[in-house]
């Protein structure tokens, strides 16, 4: 089993990504966000959590990205968001782990 890391996504790939996956967890952050760059590393142990391992981990720079972060619904930051399928099932803007959590696993 392959470890997967967070892949960096932006508006170029992103449609593809999360129409190629079935399960998707993006995390939008921006450079001046504290907080995001707080939960990065608990984001890439998430990623390499056996339970979520059929699941793609996303990083999108929400300020490079508008039309991502618009498809999403972002409006605050650190924003995390579930798509399945390639529709978007749900996001949440939370610096709270149990809170992204508990996103993650609407897609079991």
């Amino acid at each position: 089993i392959t470890t997967m890391a967070v892949e960096i996504a932006n508006d170029q790939n992103f449609k593809e990504l999360i129409s190629e996956n079935d399960k998707v967890v993006v995390k939008f952050f921006a450079s001046w966000c504290g907080s995001c760059r707080l939960f990065s590393p608990k984001f890439k142990r998430l990623s390499n959590n056996e339970r979520f391992s059929d699941i793609t981990f996303l990083d999108v720079n929400a300020e490079e990205n508008q039309a991502t972060r618009k498809e999403a619904g972002v409006n605050n930051l650190p924003y995390f968001a579930i798509f399945k399928n390639g529709e978007l099932v749900e996001g949440v803007a939370s610096s709270k782990e149990d809170a992204v959590v508990e996103l993650i696993e609407k897609l079991n």
